[in-house]
């Protein structure tokens, strides 16, 4: 939890928990600065994370609050598709908050996604 607040590498990707009081551990918000030589780099993307009582066996629920044009993204709610995620969809209970949203951040720079029209910065779902 502290190197996710303190923010990742370099500093692109941070993470921390929803609400300080949720003893499970369950509600996380997570941060993503685009990166470069993309169409999202220098936005800064908000999601959040939610793990149920089957995590980490299972992976957790992850939407993105900021409005975001991306293959694994559901346009209406910002859910991030487990389907079309290759983390969430080959899932191994050792992968963290941390590796869901470094390979995010990495999903951005395909070729798929690195050029695609964003909504106005600043938008929410």
């Amino acid at each position: 939890l502290e190197r996710g607040e303190k923010g990742i590498g370099d500093g692109t990707v941070s993470y921390g928990m929803d609400d300080a009081d949720d003893i499970y551990m369950r509600s996380w918000t997570g941060t993503i600065i685009g990166p470069h030589n993309s169409v999202h780099e220098g936005r800064i993307y908000q999601l959040k994370l939610f793990c149920d009582k089957d995590y980490p066996e299972k992976p957790p629920s992850v939407r993105f609050h900021s409005r975001i044009n991306m293959s694994c993204v559901n346009h209406e709610t910002g859910a991030v598709d487990s389907r079309k995620f290759g983390v969430l969809a080959n899932w191994q209970r050792e992968y963290t908050m941390e590796t869901i949203l470094t390979q995010l951040k990495k999903e951005m720079a395909t070729p798929q996604n690195r050029k695609l029209v964003q909504p106005p910065e600043g938008t929410f779902f």
